[in-house]
């Protein structure tokens, strides 16, 4: 017993199983053994580890059978086996460490310890399941990678201390960053420098994004922010915080989605064509001048010859022509005013503010001056001209709604007053309006029921004074109002479509009165050019003389040049089909247009009708008087009948007649009648046989 453990009163035996205890308790398998390469010591947890008896392993065992008892086990080596066991128990013990795998798949580190006497002790820890959860960690470390480095957004997390996690790749993208510079552990301020100096920051300057950022780190509380950089992109940071007050934030550039939604929201309140305003945006900006509680115009626009650019020159003439319409009207207007296009040919412009009426009167003026003059589209040349209303808020309404209707109403006037013209809005218009919608109504229930009815005037031949036939001519019989005279009505029922209902009715009616009289007498029916313009019209004449029974020979249609104006071909092929039934075309009020002579060389018409402002002055006008010596010249000519309109005296009978014309009608002869009246007059055994007496009669 040597002096330390007399010292310490341990018996020497009672020592060594207090070690081989110890031993026997390691979670490591020991072995120790001599330089003779046998065993001299293992402990209890060697033997487990390779399922060997202590009787395989008892001092003196051979190092080498333990070695090939490893191998029957399933341990992996690298070439010979033999190689293996003699480089392990041949030559001097040196240091190594290495890790052994076994077939089942336990992983055990072994390391061997040279002693001083040339043994040596080796050490086995099994470590199967930390180097599993160890394969498990890499796995999922490298699945995390793979995923935060996949994402479509930026990703940072960062700690306490504002000092980098981890981000990915995109999040060092995005912002410009050099890779080898953002680093786990690298300080928020010097990601901001290196933002920086990449131009990735919003406008401001380092201090104020520094701490708008802090302030947004330092925060408890979530935050979503958009923030347009410097170099043209737009992000979308998300910001949370975390429970150890670090914080993950997500970055998703959204800069093309942005400008999509710019797009739209443009679109939403913008005219596609013309990139003017619309209704909208023009409604969102009456709302704003009207809160401003400054005084205002809004001029209504109409263009006054848009249709027939359309109809001559093809929509995308018109297209052109729009386009250049708002390109003019921007050079009129301010950046303060709005200019919208209400579609169609209809245009607004919002003069805010202005000092008074003046400033509005002005621009109206310059408005119609500029869109006076000549459009050149596409090689051909065309004249659109406007009509402006005007409303001046706030006198002319307190509400966008209220101004624009009062504008329209203003339209209205400056369009009834000849087109080409402005005017402001009066109280009395609205009278006006209410008063028209009133007619309008009044006008469509009148349809319905039965309220209208036809009149007839004779046509009289000018030689032997014999009726040839009559003038079927509308009247609305008003069960307040009483007869309701044409011009009262009619050209509303053109602008409101209900004329082509009427004029259906209109031919109907007077093809089933014809039918009922003598066989050479035929009726005469006016088409309006907005009846015309609709497709099914020969279709509607055929089948009213199907109905009647009335020959087509013996029906006249009676159209003004107005009909030819529009789709000139398509009117004439139709003026063909009906001649080819027999019925016969008259041109009507012929001399008070602009091209009459044109159309007579274009289709040959069967009569012309002179208009009664010429012949009321055949009497006392030279002028009057030779034009109704040129028509029946002309017509007699070309082999057409002349029928002289609004004949009153006997001094206008005589002219014309004395001129060569055909036909004649007016209050000489007869007011229109109805029918029955008609019937009565002329037509039954008791009426006259010389019609010099109509007036008489």
């Amino acid at each position: 017993m040597d002096s330390d453990q007399e010292a310490a009163g341990i018996d020497p035996l009672v020592l060594g199983e207090l070690l081989t205890c110890a031993a026997n308790n390691l979670w490591l398998g020991i072995i120790l053994f001599g330089s003779d390469r046998k065993v001299i010591f293992c402990n209890r947890r060697y033997t487990e580890m390779y399922a060997l008896a202590p009787a395989q392993v008892r001092a003196g065992t051979p190092i080498r059978n333990l070695i090939e008892h490893r191998l029957k086990l399933g341990l992996n080596v690298r070439g010979d086996a033999g190689a293996y066991v003699r480089a392990r128990t041949e030559g001097a013990v040196t240091r190594e460490q290495t890790v052994q795998q076994f077939a089942d798949g336990r992983i055990i580190a072994y390391t061997i310890h040279p002693l001083p006497d040339g043994g040596g002790m080796a050490t086995h820890e099994d470590i199967t399941e930390r180097e599993e959860l160890s394969a498990r960690l890499q796995e999922r470390n490298f699945q995390f990678d793979i995923a935060i480095n996949n994402m479509s957004h930026g990703l940072c997390f960062f700690d306490a201390n504002h000092r980098l996690l981890v981000c990915n790749t995109h999040y060092v993208d995005m912002y410009g960053l050099p890779p080898d510079r953002v680093r786990p552990g690298t300080p928020l301020s010097e990601i901001l420098d290196l933002r920086f100096e990449a131009g990735s920051v919003p406008a401001m300057t380092r201090e104020e994004y520094a701490r708008w950022r802090t302030g947004v780190a330092t925060s408890a509380e979530p935050t979503d922010s958009i923030v347009e950089m410097r170099n043209g992109r737009t992000f979308k940071i998300r910001h949370r915080p975390m429970p150890d007050l670090g914080w993950v934030a997500t970055h998703e550039d959204i800069t093309e989605q942005r400008k999509a939604e710019l797009r739209i929201a443009h679109m939403a309140h913008h005219d596609a064509l013309t990139d003017l305003a619309n209704r909208v945006l023009l409604g969102e900006r009456l709302k704003q001048a009207l809160e401003q509680d400054r005084m205002f115009a809004v001029h209504h626009i109409d263009l006054d010859k848009f249709k027939a650019v359309n109809d001559t020159l093809g929509h995308q003439a018109g297209d052109i022509l729009l386009q250049d319409v708002s390109r003019r009207l921007r050079l009129l207007a301010r950046d303060s005013d709005t200019i919208a296009r209400m579609g169609g040919d209809e245009f607004v412009i919002l003069q805010t503010p202005i000092s008074g009426r003046s400033e509005a009167d002005v621009l109206a003026r310059d408005v119609v001056s500029r869109l006076s003059a000549p459009f050149g589209l596409d090689g051909h040349q065309a004249v659109a001209s406007a009509s402006i209303g005007i409303a001046i808020a706030p006198g002319d309404g307190s509400t966008p709604e209220q101004l624009l209707h009062n504008a329209d109403l203003a339209l209205y006037r400056a369009k009834s007053d000849g087109r080409g013209m402005y005017r402001f809005f009066e109280p009395a218009m609205d009278e006006e309006a209410q008063s028209r919608r009133a007619l309008e109504q009044d006008l469509r229930s009148g349809l319905a029921a039965g309220e209208f009815e036809l009149h007839y005037q004779p046509i009289v031949k000018t030689d032997g004074r014999e009726i040839t036939g009559f003038e079927a001519l509308i009247r609305w019989r008003h069960p307040r109002r009483g007869l309701v005279a044409p011009n009262s009505f009619i050209p509303l029922a053109e602008e409101i479509g209900l004329i082509v209902p009427i004029g259906e009715w209109v031919i109907r009616q007077a093809c089933a009165t014809a039918s009922r009289w003598p066989s050479h007498m035929h009726v005469a029916v006016n088409i309006s050019a907005v009846q015309f313009r609709q497709a099914g019209l020969t279709e509607v004449i055929v089948g009213a003389l199907a109905a009647s029974g009335l020959d087509p020979q013996r029906l006249e249609i009676e159209i003004t040049e107005s009909v030819l104006l529009q789709d000139r071909n398509g009117t004439l092929a139709t003026l063909h089909q009906l001649r080819a039934l027999g019925i016969r075309i008259a041109m009507d009020d012929f001399g008070t247009g602009y091209s009459s002579l044109t159309y007579l060389q274009c289709f040959p018409f069967d009569k012309i009708k002179i208009d009664r402002s010429f012949v009321s002055g055949v009497g006392n006008d030279a002028g009057s008087l030779s034009i109704v010596r040129a028509v029946a010249a002309m017509a007699r000519g070309l082999g057409m009948t002349t029928t002289a309109e609004g004949v009153e005296t006997d001094e206008q009978r005589d002219r014309i007649t004395a001129e060569g014309c055909t036909e004649m009608q007016g209050y000489l002869f007869s007011r229109p009648l109805p029918a029955a009246e008609i019937e009565r007059r002329f037509l039954s055994a008791e009426a006259p046989v010389r019609p010099d007496r109509f007036a008489a009669a």
